[in-house]
């Protein structure tokens, strides 16, 4: 299989670049020589086509040749916003929800979080988070990599989560979910462990978002909101 790597870069058809420090590390960790055929990507739609044509010891120079305009994003653009899990959790999440397609994760601190995150902390996870949804990118074949919001409380956050109809993951009084038909784009607000808080819920329903259940079993933070995105994938 062609590797492929995300470079924020404008490319052009001929056109000769450096790679950047990381994908220049992913080159060198793959081996590969001159003559290498590459997959570059910038996430503004579609690929290229590239070749390595120099190696040095730190740098990697490539020529960018012919654009494929493909798109394989959903047809429905899906905002994620989660009560964020603790540990590693929050890494495979977003890693699984890139690859299933979601538009944009937003984490939140809620009542119940376990991680509490705040300031430069905060700010060097979502640029880490940021990294994994750029590497779920490159593996999946993505050709968009999913925006990742900066960390923010839930009640921060509840009047500004994206367009279209709001779900949020109920235990309560909630009826089955039922991925609607032409829906251009739709938010699933999840709770951390333990769930949401009944003034959360509360909030979040003041706030127009409708209560639904994924049926008779209870997930786990980092389960729910992916079962969500993938019966949004599957519609």
């Amino acid at each position: 299989m062609t590797p492929r790597l995300f470079v924020d870069h404008a490319f052009a058809a001929g056109d000769t670049l450096a790679l950047p420090a990381g994908a220049s590390r992913h080159v060198q960790v793959l081996r590969l020589q001159p003559g290498a055929a590459l997959t570059l990507f910038n996430g503004r739609g579609g690929e290229w086509s590239a070749q390595v044509v120099a190696m040095g010891r730190s740098r990697v120079d490539v020529q960018v040749g012919a654009h494929d305009p493909v798109e394989r994003e959903l047809a429905v653009r899906v905002t994620l916003a989660i009560g964020m899990p603790a540990n590693e959790r929050m890494d495979g999440l977003i890693e699984k929800a890139t690859e299933l397609g979601v538009a944009e994760v937003r984490p939140l601190l809620c009542e119940r979080s376990v991680l509490r995150l705040a300031g430069e902390r905060a700010q060097k996870k979502v640029e880490h988070w940021r990294g994994v949804a750029i590497a779920a990118s490159e593996q999946c074949g993505r050709t968009r990599v999913p925006r990742i919001g900066d960390v923010t409380s839930l009640r921060e956050a509840l009047s500004g989560l994206g367009e279209g109809p709001r779900f949020v993951l109920s235990l309560r009084d909630a009826v089955a979910f039922r991925p609607g038909a032409d829906i251009a784009s739709a938010v699933f607000l999840s709770g951390p462990e333990g769930g949401l808080t009944e003034p959360e819920e509360a909030a979040a329903r003041a706030a127009g978002f409708v209560p639904v259940s994924l049926g008779a079993r209870t997930l786990r933070a980092d389960t729910a909101p992916l079962a969500a995105l993938a019966a949004m994938a599957l519609a």
